[in-house]
C-alpha cells in the first residue's frame, strides 16, 4: 500500500524512530492535556449540582461520618441504588484533600483519563487502519514505518476522541457513578482485546486477561451485574463472529479469572446482604437492576429510537462520521475477517462493541442518556481508525467527503443555536436570570465565533483537496469551545443555579438552634444535606407539612423551611406566625415556630 502521510507527521515518525523515548514522553503530554482539559481543568471551581451529583457525595461523607463503609445512607436512609465503589473513592478522597467538590469528582475524573491512556495504549499497538497493515507487521515488524506512522496517529486522535465528547466530558466532571463505569467496563474490555491480539505472547496475554477480570469486577462494584453482562455480551458476540470463541476462552484461564473476579466482589456482596438482608436484594436487585430492565423506573421512559438522538449529540462531533467508520469496516464478510490476524480486529471489536451495548440499552423499558456511555469509547476508535486510514490516502472517501461537508453545515447551526439558545433557557424556575446572565457575559458570542471558525477552516480545507486533515479543525474547534464556552458557562451556570442554595445552607446551620429543624417544602435539592452537613426534612406538599412534622417530632420548637416563595405561601402562615431570614436567587428561608401543646 502506497502512504502518503503528510511532512509533519513524517518528519515526528522519523526523528520518533531514532528517539522512541520522545515519543511516548510527547504521547504522555498530549494524554495528560487532553484529561486535563476535558476533565481536571476547574474540576472543583463549581457547586455540586443538583439533584443527582449530592446524592452520592453526601452518601460517601456519610460513610467518613458513621464509620461505616459497608452500608451507604443519604439523609438517614439507606441508599441501595448502587453498589459502594465510588462512595469508597469519594470517602477516601475527602480523607485525603477535605470535604469538598474536588473530591466528590475526582474519581470520575480519574476513570475518564485512565480510560483514555488506555484507549492510546491499545490503538499505539493495535490500532491498524485496514487488516492489510495488521497483515504486513505479521510478516515482517521491523519493514513497517507507514504502519508504525498510522498507528501512532490513530493513538494520538483517538486519545481525543475518546475524552474530547460532550458525554464523556459532562459524566467525567461529575460526582456519580456513571464515568467510574464507563472507565472500568471500557478498561476490561481494551484490557481483554490487548490479550486475544497477542497469542504468541503468552506471559502478557496472560497478564492482560486478568487485568480484564479485576477491571470488570471493578465494574460490578461501581454498578452491579451490568458490569460483567455487559463485557461478556460484547465478547462473546466478537468471538462467536471470528470464530474463536473456544480457544480463546481455554487460553483466558476462566477458572483463575473467575476466582479473582468473584474475590474482588463478593465479600462487600455478602456483607451487605448480612447486614440487610432482604431489604437490600429487593431494592437493588429487584428494583434498581431487573425492573430498570423490565420496566419504566422514576418516570424515564423513551421512545425506542431514543439513543440514536442521544448517541448523534452526545458524541458531538464525531458522531457525524460514525456510520462511515462502520461501514468502512466491511463487517458482513465474515469469511475475510475470519481470515485476518487477531491484531487486525480492533475495528472490528470496536463495532461489535458499540452495537452491542447500543442494543441492549434500546431493548431495556428504562432510558438515560447515560446509559451508553461505556460505548463511546468504541465510537471513537472505529472514528479514529478511519481518520488514521485517510491520512495515508490521496483522496477523501466519498463517504467521509460527505460527512465533513455535513460536519461544516452542523457547525453553522452550532454557531447560530449559541446566539439563540438564551430563548432556551427560562425553565428552570431555579435560575430565573441565567438567560439575561448569559447575555451579559458574552460567552455565547464567543462560541457563536468558533464554531464559525471551524467551519471555515474545514470548508477550506475541502476546497484546498486536503480533507484528510478535517479532524484537526473539528478537533481544535472542540477544544476551543471546552475552555472558551463550556467551562466559563458553567460558572454562570453555578452562580445562577447552585450558589444560592449553598449560601443559605450556610445562614441556615448559623440560624439554627439545638432544638429546632431544616426542612425543605416543594422539592428535593439534595445539596442541601450536603452543605448543611445534617438532615433535611424534605416534604413535597406544603399544606399540612408543618402539622405532619410537629407529630412526628413533638420535642421541636421551630423549623428553618426553605423553598420558593409560592411554595411557601402554601403553608398559609399569617405574618405574625413566621419570621423572614434570608432569601437568595430563587429561594426563601423562613423560621417558623411551633405551637406547645
Amino acid at each position: 500500500m502506497n502512504l502518503r502521510i503528510d511532512r509533519p507527521i513524517k518528519y515526528l515518525s522519523e526523528q520518533w524512530e531514532k528517539q522512541p523515548i520522545v515519543a511516548w514522553i510527547l504521547s504522555m503530554m498530549w494524554v495528560g492535556f487532553i484529561g486535563w482539559l476535558a476533565f481536571g481543568w476547574h474540576l472543583g471551581s463549581i457547586g455540586l449540582v443538583d439533584e443527582t451529583e449530592p446524592l452520592f457525595a453526601e452518601a460517601a461523607r456519610q460513610m467518613t461520618v458513621t464509620g461505616d463503609w459497608i452500608t451507604p445512607y443519604f439523609n438517614g436512609t439507606t441508599r441501595f441504588d448502587k453498589p459502594p465503589l465510588v462512595y469508597w473513592l469519594m470517602a477516601i478522597g475527602y480523607q485525603t484533600i477535605g470535604v469538598n467538590e474536588w473530591a466528590a469528582r475526582l474519581p470520575s475524573a480519574l476513570a475518564a483519563i485512565a480510560l483514555t491512556a488506555m484507549g492510546f495504549y491499545t490503538l499505539r499497538y493495535f490500532g491498524f487502519p485496514t487488516p492489510a497493515a495488521a497483515q504486513a507487521v505479521e510478516l515482517d515488524e521491523n519493514s513497517t514505518r507507514q504502519q508504525q506512522q498510522q498507528r501512532w496517529l490513530a493513538a494520538w486522535i483517538g486519545a481525543a476522541l475518546i475524552a474530547l465528547n460532550p458525554q464523556t466530558i459532562v459524566w467525567g466532571r461529575t460526582g456519580v457513578s456513571d464515568m467510574l463505569l464507563s472507565g472500568c467496563m471500557g478498561g476490561a474490555l481494551f484490557a481483554f482485546f490487548c490479550g486475544y491480539a497477542q497469542p504468541h505472547q503468552r506471559q502478557q496475554q496472560t497478564r492482560w486477561y486478568l487485568a480484564f477480570y479485576g477491571l470488570s469486577a471493578l465494574a460490578v462494584l461501581t454498578k452491579g451485574p451490568v458490569g460483567i453482562i455487559l463485557p461478556v455480551l460484547v465478547i462473546g458476540t466478537f468471538l462467536l463472529y471470528v470464530g474463536n470463541l473456544r480457544p480463546v476462552l481455554a487460553e483466558m484461564y476462566p477458572l483463575r479469572g473467575g476466582l479473582l473476579f468473584l474475590a474482588i466482589t463478593l465479600p462487600w456482596y455478602i456483607l451487605v446482604i448480612l447486614a440487610n438482608g432482604q431489604d437490600y436484594i429487593d431494592a437493588f436487585f429487584g428494583y434498581h437492576n431487573f425492573e430498570r430492565f423490565t420496566s419504566v423506573v422514576n418516570h424515564h421512559a423513551a421512545p425506542w429510537y431514543f439513543y440514536f438522538v442521544v448517541v448523534l449529540v452526545g458524541f458531538l462531533p464525531w458522531s457525524l462520521f460514525l456510520p462511515v467508520a462502520i461501514a468502512r469496516l466491511r463487517f458482513w464478510q465474515l469469511a475475510h475477517w475470519r481470515q485476518q490476524p487477531r491484531s487486525a480486529h480492533l475495528g472490528l471489536f470496536a463495532a461489535v462493541w458499540f452495537v452491542v451495548i447500543f442494543a441492549f440499552f434500546t431493548i431495556a423499558v428504562t432510558k438515560l442518556p447515560s446509559y451508553v456511555l461505556p460505548l463511546l469509547p468504541a465510537a471513537a476508535v472505529l472514528v479514529a481508525l478511519m481518520w488514521s486510514d485517510q491520512m495515508g490516502r490521496s483522496r477523501l472517501d466519498r463517504g467521509i467527503l460527505i460527512s465533513s461537508v455535513i460536519s461544516v453545515g452542523v457547525m453553522v447551526i452550532l454557531a447560530g443555536a449559541m446566539l439563540y439558545s438564551p430563548n432556551w433557557m427560562g425553565d428552570d424556575p431555579a435560575m430565573p436570570g441565567l438567560p439575561q446572565a448569559m447575555r451579559q457575559t458574552g460567552i455565547l458570542k464567543v462560541g457563536c465565533a468558533i464554531w464559525l471558525l471551524a467551519a471555515v477552516g474545514t470548508a477550506i480545507l475541502l476546497v484546498r483537496r486536503q480533507g484528510r486533515w478535517v479532524w484537526s479543525t473539528v478537533l481544535a474547534g472542540l477544544m476551543a469551545f471546552v475552555a472558551f464556552t463550556v467551562i466559563p458557562a458553567g460558572f454562570v451556570l453555578d452562580v445562577q443555579r447552585q450558589l444560592p442554595l449553598r449560601q443559605l445552607a450556610a445562614l441556615m446551620v448559623q440560624a439554627k438552634q439545638p432544638d429546632e429543624a431544616l426542612v425543605m417544602v416543594g422539592f428535593q435539592k439534595p445539596s442541601l444535606v450536603f452543605y448543611a452537613r445534617q438532615p433535611v426534612l424534605y416534604l413535597s406538599r406544603s399544606k399540612g407539612a408543618l402539622n405532619s412534622i410537629q407529630a412526628d417530632q413533638p420535642d421541636l420548637t421551630a423549623v428553618l423551611v426553605i423553598g420558593y416563595p409560592e411554595k411557601l405561601d402554601d403553608l398559609e402562615l399569617q405574618p405574625a406566625q413566621y419570621s423572614a431570614i434570608a432569601a437568595a436567587g430563587a429561594y426563601a428561608v423562613i423560621r417558623v415556630p411551633l405551637p406547645v401543646e
